[in-house]
């Protein structure tokens, strides 16, 4: 130990004072050290310092002489009388006999309290002479013989130059015995009460004191025995180095060791360090009064204390250069490194290295490496744990412990969070700068802040992180009650409940802040990392915990780990259980924020800028992003489409949406929901579910939203994905749209039905998730983007108060088919003609009439719903707005036979050969407004149809009969008349035939001709059929039972049955009966004058419904007799006379 290597570790050591024990001699040890202490003899006939230290001064060497002159034996130094006043003054009485207790007195003095310059000298060359005395030397061999032999390097020390007695205070801290650690506690605060006691601290550090112009050496130019400020002011230059500050001047590397081993030596008792201990002595009693001195327990208390407000400034500057040494070396505190210096060797923390400052010996370095133990499930002691969390909760309290932050997020600190730097508040300030953009902080700041956020760790507990911890304790009180404190959980708890109720701003804002930082490292959540490190060291090839690699891009590995999250069985290399439940709670809490997934924010973030820079509000981001899709550039449109695909198999991970439809969820889809594994069901349901009383505006416009993203891409929908994507491939390659998708398929469905293939081409279990999406499909017209383009005019115009959904503007569409443009009109025909194929379809009625379709039709095909509701209609149980839906659809098929897919195959071949011309002029994609079907019911009239037709036809007969609204070409000649002649008859709620019957006793009164022929029309089908006339039906209904039973109805043989009867006069008639029959004999009349029969056929008819139809017969007959008579006679006799030219 030549060189003193060792002794200049007891640098900061200068805190004389460690021990305020005053030493009567009532141990052993202490006396001898006592008697020593009084027995020294100088060797060389003086203790002047000029024998050790010739940079002192000549004026001081009086001191030095008085002191050679003392007694050789029982010197005392209060009986020296450079010290006699001051001492008297300072020191209490029982303290004179004993030279140790009246130095510890002297230099625990007040700092406003001066010292005689003389007694000052005395004072340092008595130590001097102390600590270099043999005699010392020898008590030490005496007292720790036993802990000689246990340290090899003390034991080798050449004895007789004071370096055993230095060997042994640098390894004080491995001392087990009593007596040797009493002794060697009582050198240390001898031999750090001045730097240049401690050997070779002056040599190495001279130059750096000079430059850094820390003090004088010089004796008197100081307080000698608090030279405390020298160290203090070299260790803010070290701090300086480090922080590379603007004109920060390089210490050398011996030096640096030097100041770093003193405050390893001063770490266990805060007296050792002078300077602190002066400037914080009135702190300690304030706040720490009860902690007792040794194992760095003041320190301890004073860091917790550090930024209370009546803590003194210049003691928490002194605070702060000990906690930034510390974070240069973690041994410069005692507590921590004695805790973990087991686990530290260990887990191979502690490589030993020559270099000063060296990266194993940074509290960083030691952070991470026991941080990464314990992730892997390493076992660390629980005090060293204990130690580990007031040191992460001290580097996020303080910007300043951390170099790598003062010195690259300089001018962020003083441009945007300046006068901020307690408790945290500076570091969340920069999280809120570095999360408001991209850029606005430079990107050695950004990672000085995420290499700091791992080093701290606050994700394993949120306590280390003080700002949030005291932003966010109202609401762990409230929400997160039941979790255990310092719990990793409770910031996953926060993030559960962040937008709702029992969340603060605040506390919502230090949460963001933080978590944008945790998301850009998969490690930083202790849950995911514990459950999912096999899986990604498989899947991901990641490195160990404390390892990172600046080829990864920031949220890469869980990027990655969330792709093979949703894998199927089939695709292989998929997560473990544990691991996935893991990945999708991240991704529930990151849809929160765009902000949280780092991948989308670097990759999106120029989109953000130009379509979303207005969508502010939580969730908007994505949303707006999944709006504009097709606008977005392809790497942001490669994240958001695959985003959207994980949302439409887990849609869970949409938090906010979830908690908005929390009412219908737990009505009608809690058993999906409680599934672990989502495989789209849950979305299907709320889509299912979306116009219960349950569901609140919130949810029924993010459910729409999550369909309107949907149709963009067949992908986005999980469901309609696994079960075609086969077929989708085979039948619509180069096909993207979901709604394209879904008509190509459909298409070849129908097809395929329609021309009886022996084998369908899509599959069973694709046609059927099929259906499900034209159901979803035709509930909102915005899901039907040709449709919803097409219209949009017409709905601004007709619709603007109708919301969308439940099919409600496609049903005001419908309901104005006249007033539309005409790609519109063309577009609503081509629906309702598709809805009317398959009634399924048909939202609106499938809705309205849900109930009844239960009731009446539950064994009928989805086909045949709306012909079974037809027949049903008139039911007793029928609810009335169903009745009303029936009716509207009635009217609606009644408009074009090519709406009416039962009619159109009953009259396949009758409508060519009668209505030719009209479907001349008909076109595709347009009504013939109940033209065909007029058509048909004169061809009924005239009983030309073929039977199949014919019963067709009857029925729309029968219900037009019912209901004016069912004739269309009634309604389009006959509005006006309608509404003057037969006001209260069409205001009716129920519809019985009364406006027919008022336009045909009124039809005398009718001035427009195409109102007159439709009812001239009306007159001459119910000669046809007494049911075509149910106002005569039901006065005759009694009749007809009694005198036409045995009649079967059709070809206007009940009508015939019942004219008989009123021509029999042995026949009586009800009254009403015989009423209405001589009204429709009149009406006939009247028709037969006005509208005479255009053909034999019409003839014919009049005259076989005709009341004198046995009348015309009988002269007809007559007629033909008469005819027949006179032919045969002309014919005798023209042939007589031909016989007469013959024989002439």
């Amino acid at each position: 130990m030549a060189d003193c290597r060792r002794v200049p570790l007891l640098l900061i050591l200068m805190c004389v004072l460690l021990f305020v024990h005053p030493i009567r001699g009532e141990n052993n040890v202490v006396a001898k050290l006592a008697a020593n202490a009084e027995n020294l003899q100088n060797p060389a006939g003086g203790l002047g310092p000029a024998v050790v230290n010739p940079v002192a001064p000549e004026r001081n060497q009086g001191a030095g002489a008085s002191l050679t002159r003392r007694r050789t034996t029982g010197w005392k130094l209060a009986e020296e009388a450079v010290c006699r006043e001051d001492l008297t003054r300072l020191c209490p009485k029982h303290s004179w006999n004993n030279n140790l207790a009246v130095l510890e007195c002297l230099q625990d003095k007040k700092e406003e309290t001066e010292i005689a310059a003389e007694c000052n000298h005395l004072l340092w060359n008595y130590k001097l002479n102390l600590t270099t005395d043999p005699k010392f030397e020898s008590v030490a061999v005496e007292v720790c013989k036993t802990t000689i032999s246990e340290i090899k390097e003390c034991a080798a020390e050449e004895l007789g130059k004071g370096y055993l007695v230095s060997c042994l205070v640098d390894h004080r801290g491995n001392i087990t015995d009593y007596q040797c650690n009493q002794y060697i506690t009582k050198m240390t605060t001898i031999i750090f009460s001045d730097y240049r006691l401690i050997c070779g601290f002056m040599d190495r550090c001279l130059e750096d004191i000079n430059a850094l112009r820390c003090g004088s050496i010089s004796t008197g130019e100081k307080d000698i025995h608090s030279q405390g400020e020298v160290i203090a002011c070299l260790e803010k230059g070290l701090v300086r180095e480090a922080e590379e500050q603007p004109g920060a001047h390089h210490i050398k590397d011996d030096c640096k060791k030097a100041i770093m081993r003193v405050a390893e030596l001063s770490s266990d008792d805060f007296h050792l360090d002078r300077y602190l201990y002066f400037a914080c002595r009135d702190d300690r009693e304030h706040f720490c009064e009860n902690a007792l001195a040794g194992e760095g327990r003041v320190y301890k208390c004073l860091f917790n204390h550090k930024f209370e407000e009546a803590m003194s400034e210049r003691c928490r500057e002194a605070l702060t250069t000990r906690q930034k040494l510390i974070a240069q070396d973690y041994k410069v505190s005692y507590s921590l490194a004695k805790a973990c210096k087991s686990d530290l060797r260990k887990y191979r923390c502690s490589v030993d290295s020559n270099m000063p400052r060296a990266r194993e010996a940074r509290l960083s370095y030691l952070l991470l490496c026991l941080e990464s133990a314990v992730h892997r499930g390493r076992i660390v002691s629980g005090e060293c744990q204990g130690e580990m969390m007031d040191y992460r909760r001290m580097l996020m309290e303080d910007f300043s412990l951390s170099p790598e932050i003062v010195l690259n997020c300089r001018s962020e600190i003083e441009d945007q969070c300046s006068g901020l730097h307690r408790k945290g508040r500076t570091l969340h300030c920069l999280m809120k700068v570095g999360r408001s953009d991209i850029g606005a902080i430079e990107p050695n700041c950004q990672k000085a802040l995420q290499a700091l956020i791992q080093e701290a760790d606050p994700g394993a507990d949120y306590r280390i992180d003080r700002a949030l911890n005291e932003a966010c304790e109202s609401v762990i009180q409230t929400a997160c009650k039941h979790i255990r404190s310092g719990d990793p959980m409770i910031l996953s708890c926060l993030m559960e409940h962040l937008y709702t109720e029992k969340m603060v701003q605040d506390c919502e804002h230090r949460l963001l802040e933080l978590q944008y930082f945790i998301a850009r490292d998969w490690k930083l959540d202790p849950i995911l990392y514990k459950k999912c490190q096999g899986d990604a060291a498989r899947l991901c090839h990641t490195h160990g915990w404390n390892e990172t690699s600046e080829m990864m891009p920031p949220g890469a590995i869980f990027s990655c780990l969330y792709r093979h999250a949703y894998r199927s069985v089939e695709q292989g290399r998929r997560l473990s259980r544990d691991c996935k439940v893991e990945v999708q709670r991240i991704l529930h809490q990151r849809a929160l924020d765009v902000k949280l997934d780092p991948e989308l924010q670097r990759r999106c973030m120029t989109d953000l800028g130009k379509w979303c820079s207005e969508k502010t509000e939580t969730g908007q981001e994505l949303e707006c992003l999944q709006d504009h899709l097709e606008d977005l550039m392809t790497d942001c449109s490669y994240v958001v489409g695959n985003l959207t695909v994980l949302e439409s198999e887990d849609i869970q991970i949409e938090a906010l949406l979830m908690r908005a439809c929390e009412p219908v969820i737990q009505a009608y889809c809690h058993e999906v929901a409680d599934n672990q594994i989502d495989t789209g069901d849950l979305m299907e349901c709320l889509v299912q579910n979306k116009h219960q009383k349950e569901m609140n505006e919130k949810c029924a416009v993010g459910v729409t939203h999550f369909q309107l993203i949907q149709i963009k891409d067949f992908r986005f929908s999980y469901k309609f994905k696994t079960a075609c994507k086969e077929d989708v491939l085979k039948l619509c390659p180069n096909i993207k749209k979901k709604v394209d998708v879904v008509i190509c398929l459909s298409t070849t469905v129908r097809n395929d039905t329609l021309q009886d293939a022996k084998e369908q081409r899509v599959s069973v279990k694709c046609r059927k998730q099929l259906r499900v999406e034209e159901v979803e499909m035709s509930e909102d017209i915005r899901l039907e983007p040709e449709l919803y383009d097409s219209c949009k005019q017409d709905i601004n115009r007709l619709c603007q108060n109708v919301a969308f959904g439940n099919a409600q503007v496609i049903e005001c569409l419908k309901e104005n088919k006249r007033q539309l443009t005409l790609r519109c009109h063309q577009r609503i025909f081509k629906l309702q003609e598709v809805e009317m194929v398959d009634p399924e379809l048909d939202y609106q009625l499938m809705r309205v009439c849900k109930h009844m379709i239960r009731r009446f039709c539950t064994e009928s095909e989805g086909k045949n719903v709306l012909q079974c509701l037809k027949q049903n209609k008139n039911s007793e149980l029928m609810d009335p707005k169903c009745k009303q839906m029936i009716t509207k659809r009635q009217i609606t098929q009644n408009t074009d036979y090519r709406l009416n897919p039962v009619l159109r195959k009953a009259c396949k071949a009758d409508i060519p050969k009668f209505c030719q011309s009209i479907l001349n002029k008909a076109t595709a994609d347009s009504e013939l407004e109940g033209q065909v079907i007029s058509c048909l019911k004169l061809k009924y009239a005239d009983q030309r149809l073929s039977p199949d037709c014919e019963d067709q036809i009857r029925v729309i007969l029968q219900e037009s009969a019912l209901d004016y609204r069912l004739d269309p070409q009634l309604q389009i000649h006959c509005t006006q008349e309608i509404s003057s002649l037969c006001p209260e008859e069409a205001a009716a709620q129920e519809q019985t035939g009364q406006v027919e019957e008022c336009l045909k006793v009124n039809l005398l009164k009718i001035k427009q001709e195409g109102c007159k022929k439709e009812v001239l029309n009306m007159l001459k089908e119910s000669k046809a059929d007494i049911f075509v006339d149910p106002v005569l039906h039901t006065a005759c209904a009694l009749d007809i039972k009694h005198h036409c039973a045995a009649i079967p109805p059709g070809k206007g043989r009940q009508m015939s049955c019942l004219m008989e009867a009123l021509q029999d006069k042995r026949v009586r008639l009800q009254p009403e009966c015989k009423k209405r029959l001589q009204d429709r004999i009149e009406m006939w009349s009247y028709a037969a004058k006005v509208a005479p029969a255009e053909g034999f056929s019409d003839l014919a008819m009049q005259v076989m419904t005709s009341p004198s139809k046995n009348y015309i017969l009988t002269v007809i007959a007559v007629g033909v007799s008469l005819l027949f008579l006179v032919g045969m006679l002309c014919g005798r006799f023209t042939k007589r006379v031909t016989q007469e030219l013959k024989d002439r």
